[in-house]
C-alpha cells in the first residue's frame, strides 16, 4: 500500500507560512513604495512635470533623495502582520469550503473555491486593513516634505489619538474589495487568484497526466500568470484605496465614492491604474515564488495542492477506502 502524506503540524504551517511572507513582503515592498507614491502623487499644476514620469523615474528619484531605505519605508507594518494574516486566511478558506459541502469529500466547484476564497478575504482584511494604512503613509511622508511620523508604532499611536479606531481602519472597505478580487503578495487566498491559479493549472496539466506531475517551471508559470491576471483586475481598487487611506481627514466625506469622482473627473479613467507596470513586475515573481514555496510541502510547511491531488489520486484508484480530498494549496493539514 503507498504511503499517504503525513499531516503537518498547525504550528509548522503557521511558522514556515510567516517566515514565506516575511520573505516575500521583504521582496516585494520596494516596488510597492514605487507603487502607492505613484497612485497617491497630486495632478501637477498648469504647466508642470508630475513628481514622478513613471515607475522607473519615481525609482531614481527615490534611491537619489533617500536611498535604499527609502523604497522600505513603511515595511514594519506588513512585516508584523503577515504571519497572523496566513493563519487566518487559512481558517477562512477552510470555512468557506465546509460552508459549501454537504460531505466532507465534496470536490468544489471554481465558483465556490472562489466564494470560499472571498470569505477568506474578510478574515484577513481585519488585519490587513490597519497594515496598508500605516504602511501607505510611511510610504509617502518623505516624497511630501513632512516627516509626521517616526514608524510604524508612532504612526498608529497618533492615528488612534486623532481619530479613534476608526482612523486605524480608515479604508477598510476599500481593502476588502480588493481581498475578494486579488490577493495581495502577502496574502495566500483570495477569490479570483484561487480560481484562476487552479484553471491555469488544469490547463497546463498534459494530457492523461496528473496535476500533481506538473514540473516547477509550469507551476511558477501558473502562479506568476495568474498574479498578472488577478492583479489587472485589482488596480483600480488598489488605486482607490491608497489615496482614500493617505488623504487628509475630511477631504472625501463620501469616501471611496469621492475619490472615484474627483480621479475620473480630474485625471479621467485612465489615473485608475496608476502603479500599473510597478504592479506588473511584482506580480510575477512573487506569486510564482509563493506558489514554487507551497510545491515542497515536506521543506516548507504547506500542504500543497499536489500532495491533495495525488492523495485523491490514490484514493480514487482503491488505495484508501476514504473519499477524495479538496484540493488546496491553501488548506492546511488535519490538526493531530
Amino acid at each position: 500500500m503507498a504511503e499517504q502524506p503525513q499531516p503537518i503540524s498547525p504550528l509548522k504551517n503557521f511558522f514556515a507560512g510567516g517566515f514565506g511572507g516575511v520573505c516575500l513582503v521583504f521582496v516585494g515592498h520596494p516596488l510597492d513604495t514605487i507603487k502607492v507614491r505613484l497612485q497617491t502623487q497630486p495632478k501637477p499644476q498648469p504647466g508642470q512635470a508630475p513628481l514622478y514620469s513613471g515607475t522607473f523615474d519615481c525609482l531614481r528619484k527615490t534611491l537619489v533623495g533617500e536611498g535604499i531605505r527609502g523604497l522600505y519605508r513603511g515595511m514594519a507594518a506588513p512585516i508584523v502582520g503577515v504571519t497572523p494574516m496566513f493563519a487566518v486566511c487559512f481558517f477562512g478558506f477552510g470555512l468557506g469550503k465546509r460552508l459549501q459541502q454537504r460531505k466532507p469529500d465534496d470536490v468544489l466547484t471554481y465558483p465556490q473555491l472562489f466564494a470560499a476564497g472571498m470569505l477568506s478575504g474578510v478574515f484577513t482584511t481585519v488585519i490587513m486593513a490597519p497594515g496598508e494604512r500605516i504602511k501607505c503613509l510611511l510610504q509617502i511622508q518623505a516624497a511630501t516634505g513632512e516627516t509626521k511620523y517616526s514608524g510604524s508604532l508612532d504612526c498608529a499611536k497618533q492615528l488612534y489619538r486623532e481619530a479613534g479606531i476608526r482612523g486605524v481602519y480608515k479604508g477598510t472597505v476599500l481593502t476588502l474589495m480588493r481581498a475578494f478580487v486579488v490577493y495581495p503578495p502577502d496574502v495566500p487566498a483570495s477569490g479570483m487568484y484561487f480560481m484562476t491559479y487552479e484553471w491555469l493549472k488544469n490547463i497546463l496539466t498534459p494530457e492523461g497526466k496528473s496535476v500533481s506531475d506538473l514540473s516547477v517551471p509550469r507551476i511558477l508559470f501558473a502562479g506568476g500568470l495568474a498574479g498578472i491576471f488577478n492583479w489587472a483586475v485589482a488596480i483600480p481598487p488598489d488605486v482607490l484605496k491608497s489615496r482614500f487611506q493617505t488623504a487628509p481627514a475630511g477631504k472625501y466625506p463620501n469616501g471611496f465614492r469621492d475619490v472615484l469622482r474627483e480621479l475620473i473627473r480630474e485625471e479621467g479613467v485612465a489615473s485608475l491604474y496608476k502603479g500599473f507596470t510597478a504592479v506588473m513586475i511584482r506580480a510575477f515573481p512573487a506569486n510564482a515564488v509563493r506558489d514554487q514555496r507551497c510545491a515542497k510541502p515536506e521543506q516548507s510547511g504547506f500542504h500543497h495542492y499536489e500532495v491533495h491531488r495525488m492523495t485523491e489520486k490514490l484514493r480514487l484508484e482503491g488505495i484508501s477506502g476514504d473519499g477524495p480530498v479538496q484540493p488546496s494549496c491553501l488548506e492546511q493539514g488535519p490538526l493531530e
